[in-house]
């Protein structure tokens, strides 16, 4: 596909007074009505051009005339070969018109010979810069890859919207590639840069990607190293947003070329790139950049002088202000460029402002916590929140320990569930006894906080109504303590705006139960407080992420008080993976209630290890099935030899994990 004869360049002779003309007092300056239907027609119609093998791309930008630039704005078409007459039916191609009718307003069209291809293949080097090497802080300008993937370059240091952390922004053909899958690992520096296998170059995970119309882009998280966002060679830091027009200025900072420095020549450009076996052809959208001659790339550390190199794909292209300095704001994501032996190089990047959309994050630290922490609030237990999920409670068809009263119809619904969530846990709660039969409660001990528990007050739960609910009136002027079943603690994890969420949340009289005073503080102290603990301690748990499982048990004889009938036992599982393995280990808590009436303290309490099976039997609940410690043969040994039955946990060391 190509023109079959030159258009005559006429902007010279456009008059200044036509409202829809390429010139003006500013020959660079483009009418903004007569682009936005240019726009519109590439988004709409673009992509058909490209079903031409030939065709590389189409976007806007100013008609080119004997190698060199006019100021006449052109829908520009970039080929592999540019022919005419025989030779295109030779290449099952065909010629583009001179013009182009858009809403009756002929558009000049522009036919250039360029081809683009992902710039991630690099070629060995002798020499090694700090861009190659590990870094930590992790600084956007350096290396990075899937395992798989050569190198490629970290673009920016982000905002997970999804978890308000930070993340690592660079292309899907470079954390993703097409053998990925979200989860891999992110390396730093990229596999070709250093190829030892060192464990220590894993930084994340990858997070998200997308290689399509709205970009190549990809997000890791960042899991063990610290971050800086300046990037490097700029000194500043993306604070803001925005698409590019023709004639902007621009400069990045690559892996291989260092800092380089551009200008807009193409905007709303749509090219076909070939990212090969089993992905193919893809239509990526963005915009196009040529080398600014007005900058030889002094400041590129690399001493390139290049626009662009192999092992740039993944750095951010950033507008420069109006004296020439870099700004912080981010226009896009570099992934392609495209070379000639007569020096006319080119640049492709995907915009920012999708890229942005597409994966999901923000350049604001706080808007992306927040937006975390309001995404958190209600969203309750994660039952996928290890590696291999953990499925809430459900109510068992016997169990002949428990109430027999207290079956699923005892459930209280809100909103036509009996699975309350609120932030970190979820719960049900019995009609009948105004407790929660369960609370479920994700910890993710790898990101945990300190908050303070001053001026929060506990409080019943407005979604619920009153009368299926324990409130102040239990507890006053006695010896019972407000015992929170899910830990406080636990829940005190993520961006600071969801910990508090997650802090206020926990004192909801759902996720209370009364203990006998001394009870309470010496539990916290004794084993049952440190069951979460211990576990970390004895076990390499995957990611330090468990889940936990809690809550009274009803018996029948539970002694009533106040009109509430006071649990005697709780219990707790705790969920953790290790070597992909889900494991599960049990427990039982008692109180002894004899002297409430009197208020003469706590005579005893005991922690005992028991199976999930012998929970069901206790509490009238089914459990989400895991590999368990053996401790049920042994508590029966136990039993035999006269020791009692079931396992007693003394200390932390008792336990079997």
């Amino acid at each position: 596909m190509a023109q079959e004869s030159d258009t005559p360049d006429s902007s010279a002779a456009a008059p200044n007074s036509d409202p829809t003309s390429d010139s003006s007092s500013d020959p660079r300056a483009v009418s903004t009505p007569r682009l936005e239907r240019i726009r519109a027609w590439i988004r709409r119609y673009g992509r058909h051009y490209l079903d031409d093998p030939n065709v590389t791309s189409v976007g806007v930008g100013y008609k080119e005339k004997d190698g060199a630039r006019t100021d006449q704005l052109s829908l520009q078409f970039t080929v592999r070969t540019k022919a005419a007459g025989a030779q295109l039916e030779q290449m099952d191609t065909r010629a583009i018109p001179e013009t182009l009718e858009i809403d009756s307003d002929p558009v000049v069209t522009d036919v250039v010979e360029r081809a683009f291809v992902p710039a991630y293949r690099v070629v060995p080097e002798a020499e090694r810069s700090e861009r190659k090497t590990r870094r930590d802080p992790l600084e956007p300008g350096v290396s990075i890859s899937h395992p798989v993937v050569s190198a490629g370059t970290l673009g920016a240091i982000v905002h997970d919207r999804t978890t308000g952390r930070p993340a690592v922004l660079s292309n899907w053909h470079v954390l993703h590639g097409p053998t990925g899958a979200i989860g891999d690992p992110a390396l730093q520096p990229g596999s070709h840069d250093d190829n030892s296998g060192d464990p220590r170059n894993e930084f994340g995970r990858l997070l998200r990607s997308h290689l399509g119309a709205a970009g190549d882009a990809a997000l890791a998280s960042v899991g063990s190293r610290r971050v800086d966002p300046a990037i490097m060679g700029l000194g500043v830091v993306p604070e803001e947003i925005a698409d590019p027009d023709l004639g902007d200025r621009v400069v990045k900072s690559g892996r291989t070329t260092g800092v380089s420095h551009g200008v807009v020549s193409r905007i709303e450009t749509i090219v076909s790139l070939d990212y090969g076996e089993g992905v193919g052809e893809t239509s990526i959208g963005g915009f196009e950049i040529e080398p600014d001659e007005r900058r030889d790339n002094e400041d590129d550390p690399a001493g390139t002088g290049m626009l662009s190199d192999g092992g740039d794909s993944g750095a951010v292209w950033m507008l420069k202000a109006g004296n020439g300095h870099t700004s912080r704001v981010m226009a896009g994501l570099h992934f392609a460029g495209a070379d000639s032996l007569s020096g006319d190089e080119r640049a492709i990047a995907c915009l920012a402002s999708s890229v942005r959309d597409v994966l999901d994050f923000s350049l604001d630290g706080s808007v992306a916590q927040e937006t975390a922490a309001e995404a958190a609030v209600g969203s309750g237990f994660d039952e996928d929140f290890l590696a291999v999920p953990v499925a809430v409670p459900t109510f068992a068809s016997t169990a002949s320990q428990a109430d027999e009263e207290l079956g699923a119809d005892d459930a209280v619904e809100v909103d036509g569930s009996t699975v309350v969530p609120y932030t970190h846990f979820s719960l049900t709660m019995s009609r009948a006894r105004r407790f929660a039969r369960w609370v479920a409660w994700n910890v993710d001990g790898d990101d945990m906080r300190r908050l303070s528990r001053d001026g929060i007050d506990f409080r019943l739960d407005e979604r619920l109504p009153a009368d299926v609910q324990a409130g102040e009136d239990l507890y006053a002027t006695n010896d019972l303590d407000r015992g929170h079943i899910a830990r406080r603690a636990d829940l005190l994890w993520g961006p600071r705006a969801e910990a508090e969420r997650a802090n206020e949340d926990s004192f909801h009289f759902t996720n209370i139960v009364p203990q006998m005073n001394t009870f309470n503080q010496a539990g916290r102290s004794g084993v049952w407080g440190e069951l979460e603990d211990a576990l970390f301690d004895a076990v390499d748990v995957a990611s330090l992420r468990i889940s936990v499982v809690a809550g009274p048990v009803f018996k029948a004889a539970d002694r009533e008080y106040r009109g509430f009938r006071i649990p005697r036992e709780f219990f707790k599982v705790v969920y953790y993976v290790v070597d992909d393995e889900l494991r599960a280990a049990a427990f039982v808590l008692t109180q002894d209630l004899d002297d409430l009436e009197i208020v003469d303290g706590l005579k005893d309490f005991s922690t005992y290890q028991v199976t999930l099976a012998e929970l069901t039997e206790k509490t009238g609940l089914e459990f989400a099935e895991a590999v368990e410690a053996e401790v049920g043969a042994e508590a029966r040994a136990e039993a035999r030899a006269g020791a009692g039955s079931p396992r007693r946990v003394g200390s932390a060391s008792d336990i079997r994990w």
